[in-house]
């Protein structure tokens, strides 16, 4: 199996030739990023409410193994994180939960947990809660009650409201909330919230035996002592059981399709218009980092998808290599776009768009360093596709703003 090359193409100083080319050249990216060995499978898609505009899949299920079809399965990691959101937000709007309902209302062994029994939804929801960013409690907790046990004594980073770090803990008790709220188990509940009304039928936590067949490897885990499979990557979410909030769910292309395309038109069908409003604005205006309700805001700097994306459009990334994001339909969006990568504005992209990335870069060890700079070149090339030819400058991978290390997992 090839595994030589360099991670990126070398980029030209203005994407020339005739649009047709560019989807060409998303398949050139990801394909040499394979023979970097960066990942044995890649699958994505671009495209707006109105469907596709590109879309395709490269490389192996694992080293060695049956080639893509596209009827795979990714493990999505954090990208769980903003559907479970969605959940939420689809009973905020029914009235079953609200944002400022706090952990202790639904918790009752944290009403006595000194700083945490008043954290709020929306603090779980923004990373605002104070509660740590990614801490391997599996090391020494392999049961489920000792992990939540040790997930209740976690110090805080600050106090909530006040600061903003990534927490896969906070988004933990975001998923226990919710089946408190409803009396239904997270699985359950994510489904009938999100899945069904989309029609993300192979959308799920915990593949059964049929689905892990199609399941594309992640790593092959010495804790496990075996290749990962179907089976979640996440080791907290392991010792959880496989359904939790903040990773699990598994996904094929076609679904996250699905999603993209209803982001992409404001939310219809999913949310009201005031609360696909309330989600996608940033709600932690004066602290460093832009956080909306369950999604990652475009950051100026260090922004994992680079700064093609606009600075309204939002997403989230997951460790295993996976992302969503999505630019919304915002009224001069042609400029703003052009203010931050130069080109003429022509008012291009005003129209919603959606950005899927898949792959399995953690196969079959885990390797952060390299890449992000396949992540941030691939939203260059697929923002370029809204573009008229010769307008749209492609950095280089790991210069310009925006190419500092952003943490890879969020």
């Amino acid at each position: 199996m090839e595994r030589t090359g360099t991670a990126c193409p070398p980029p030209a100083a203005r994407q020339a030739g005739p649009p047709a080319d560019r989807p060409a050249r998303l398949t050139a990216l990801l394909a040499a990023g394979r023979r970097a060995g960066i990942y044995s499978a890649a699958a994505w898609s671009v495209g707006t409410a109105a469907g596709r505009e590109t879309h395709g899949h490269l490389g192996t299920r694992r080293w060695g193994g049956v080639e893509l079809n596209g009827t795979e399965l990714w493990d999505l990691a954090s990208v769980t994180k903003p559907i479970v959101g969605l959940a939420a937000l689809r009973l905020v709007e029914t009235g079953a939960l609200r944002l400022d309902d706090t952990v202790g209302a639904y918790l009752p062994e944290y009403r006595r947990v000194p700083g945490k029994a008043d954290i709020t939804v929306t603090q779980l929801l923004t990373h605002t809660s104070g509660l740590p960013g990614g801490t391997p409690l599996w090391r020494a907790h392999s049961d489920r009650d000792g992990l939540l046990a040790a997930l209740r004594g976690l110090p805080l980073r600050g106090a909530p409201g006040t600061v903003v770090e990534y927490s896969s803990a906070g988004f933990v008790l975001l998923g226990l909330i919710l089946e408190q709220a409803t009396a239904t188990g997270l699985d359950e509940l994510v489904a009938k919230q999100v899945c069904e009304p989309l029609g993300m039928r192979g959308t799920v936590f915990a593949p059964g035996p049929a689905a892990r067949e199609r399941a594309v490897s992640t790593e092959l885990c010495t804790w496990r002592g075996r290749l990962v499979t179907g089976e979640v990557h996440d080791e907290n979410a392991v010792v959880l059981g496989g359904v939790c909030g903040h990773a699990g769910l598994f996904a094929p292309l076609t679904d996250m399709d699905r999603l993209g395309r209803v982001l992409a038109a404001g939310g219809d069908g999913l949310l009201s218009a005031p609360g696909f409003a309330r989600m996608t604005a940033c709600h932690t205006e004066g602290l460093p980092l832009r956080r909306c309700l369950g999604w990652q805001g475009r950051d100026a700097v260090g922004s994992p998808v680079g700064t093609a994306m606009g600075p309204a459009s939002y997403g989230h990334t997951g460790f295993t290599g996976t992302s969503l994001w999505v630019e919304p339909v915002v009224e001069g969006a042609g400029a703003n776009r052009a203010a931050v990568d130069g080109a003429a504005a022509d008012g291009a992209g005003a129209e919603g768009r959606y950005y899927v990335l898949l792959t399995n870069r953690v196969h079959p060890s885990r390797d952060p360093r390299r890449f992000p700079a396949v992540r941030r070149a691939f939203h260059h090339h697929a923002a370029a596709l809204a573009r008229p030819a010769a307008t749209f400058r492609i950095p280089a991978p790991g210069t310009g703003p925006g190419s500092a290390s952003t943490p890879v997992g969020q």
